[in-house]
């Protein structure tokens, strides 16, 4: 295939993640995307978990039963002549792991804020990670049905405790019970919240703000004070500024309200022309584009079970380069070997289709006999070695016991698998050869009992551990004996020795003492 078809290719995907608090509305925003580009004929009832109608991001059991997001989906559509893929990443703080890693796979991601609670800790965390990346992000202040905060307080506060300055692509003309509509400012159009129930969504073209038809649809009070508002910040607002954007240093702002489908459509149009097509990825030879023709990708998430019926895993690849087709060989370059694709999927949450061809930007799920890891890279014909997608350092353990004896070889397989898909960190302890499990947040352990149980037939119990911090002990002549005072010492799952510590105090004495070793917070 030649660049110039890559390159089209290339150019039609936009690869993107939504990140958020819990309950900022995040599910309901990725229904009505997909809605638009025709994915599904209704949008799943989202807060009406009594109807058998779940969201179509959220598929695990346990996500239906308790309304939360627990894994990254992937969701591909089209739409106005591109082809999408949403990362639906858990909002849930507990599951941030898996959300850091998904965000490695994304071109841009999609913020989105409650208007009434404003930037809150788990957006904040996530924020970060794509701040590291620089890549560029648009925000969604959602529930301006709803009362909410003032927008120049929003806009604010995006600068103060995430420092990124923002552009309001539209603005808000009334807010909860008053609203009226939004303004938008590129295009010079209102659009319309109409009706009691504001079933009924309408767009006006205008000259500008101060157009009769903008003050006959807002009323006296409001025009004056939208007037207010606009002038100000056409005088004080930051002038929009695609570079600053591409960089992740300022964010086209728009106001909406997903539930009732207000401002999606305008946000998708514009995201569309904005946010960038896929980027290049850095390996350890160099940094790989796109257009390169040999195929290459490599594993960002691991998913077993995702057919219940078929007690299957997946690995999901993001293509980085070259075209990929079903049934091509590759080469798994962590182990040296050749392998065929010959079933790869691609997925609308938990229905999937086999897909015969995929370009840079998709996201495509491998059927994994075990023989995937996270940060896996796969290339046609080279030894291309992605750089390794980070292992955070957990910060609650617990030690795991098998209730059955007799249920060891099930036990043994639900661990390797879990602890493959990042669900859960395993240690072993020296000497005594229990096996401890650390997790990001306490919600992971009650995934991990719920997924032995119902998927591998096993019950556990979780007996916690004081320990909260964990370090990885690099350099030679280690000695598990200077690990005896408020810490223990361990091997993770490649064999590396970690150090589990109670407190910053027992931390710091056995870094004192062990002057030439290494304490790493990610694994080496």
């Amino acid at each position: 295939m030649t660049t110039e078809q890559i390159n089209k290719e290339v150019e039609k995907r936009r690869t993107f993640a939504i990140i958020s608090h819990p309950d900022a509305g995040k599910t309901t925003l990725t229904e009505k995307l997909l809605l638009f580009g025709g994915a599904i004929r209704l949008a799943g009832t989202v807060k009406g978990r009594k109807a058998a109608k779940f969201a179509t991001s959220d598929w695990m059991e346990i996500e239906k039963q308790r309304g939360i997001s627990v894994t990254s989906s992937v969701m591909q559509f089209d739409y106005s002549g591109k082809r999408i893929n949403i990362l639906d990443t858990p909002g849930h703080q507990d599951f941030s792991e898996d959300t850091y890693r998904t965000l490695t796979a994304a071109d841009s991601a999609v913020m989105l804020i409650d208007s009434a609670k404003g930037v809150e800790a788990q957006t904040k965390k996530l924020f970060q990670v794509c701040r590291m990346r620089g890549i560029p992000i648009f925000t969604f202040i959602n529930k301006l049905d709803r009362e909410g905060r003032d927008p120049f307080d929003l806009m604010e506060e995006l600068e103060e405790v995430l420092g990124i300055r923002s552009y309001p692509m539209n603005w808000p003309i009334g807010q909860g019970r008053a609203l009226k509509g939004v303004y938008d400012r590129r295009q010079s159009r209102i659009e319309l919240f109409n009706g009691d129930d504001h079933s009924t969504i309408s767009v006006e073209d205008v000259k500008g703000y101060d157009d009769p038809l903008v003050e006959k649809v807002a009323g006296e009070h409001l025009y004056k004070q939208l007037r207010e508002e606009l002038e100000l910040l056409e005088v004080a607002g930051d002038a929009f500024d695609m570079e600053k954007v591409s960089r992740g240093e300022l964010t086209p702002v728009f106001f909406g309200s997903a539930v009732n489908n207000f401002g999606v459509q305008t946000f998708l149009d514009n995201f569309l022309k904005l946010a960038p097509p896929p980027t290049p990825r850095k390996s350890e030879t160099g940094v790989v584009t796109p257009e390169e023709p040999k195929f290459s990708g490599y594993v960002f998430k691991i998913q077993a079970n995702m057919n219940p019926a078929h007690r299957d895993r997946i690995a999901f690849l993001r293509i980085v380069s070259g075209k990929f087709e079903r049934g091509m060989s590759v080469k798994h370059v962590r182990v040296g070997k050749e392998i065929k694709l010959s079933q790869p999927q691609q997925f609308l949450a938990q229905d999937r289709d086999i897909v015969e061809d995929a370009y840079p930007g998709d996201i495509i799920g491998l059927f994994d006999p075990g023989i995937f890891r996270i940060g896996d890279t796969l290339a046609e014909k080279s030894d291309i070695t992605f750089n390794e997608l980070p292992v955070f350092s957990p910060e609650i353990f617990a030690k795991v016991v098998v209730k059955n004896a007799l249920k060891h070889k099930q036990y043994q397989k639900g661990i390797d698998q879990l602890t493959e898909e990042g669900t859960i960190q395993v240690f072993r302890t020296i000497g005594f050869e229990d096996t401890i499990l650390g997790v990001v947040g306490q919600l992971q352990f009650e995934v991990f009992e719920y997924r032995m149980k119902h998927e591998y037939g096993v019950d556990v119990a979780l007996q916690r551990q004081p320990f909260q911090f964990a370090r990885w002990v690099v350099g030679e002549h280690v000695d598990p004996t200077k690990f005896r005072v408020n810490s223990i010492l361990c091997h993770d799952k490649n064999d590396n020795y970690v150090a589990l510590f109670e407190s910053e105090y027992a931390m710091r004495t056995a870094i004192e003492r062990n002057e030439k070793l290494q304490f790493l917070e990610t694994a080496p």
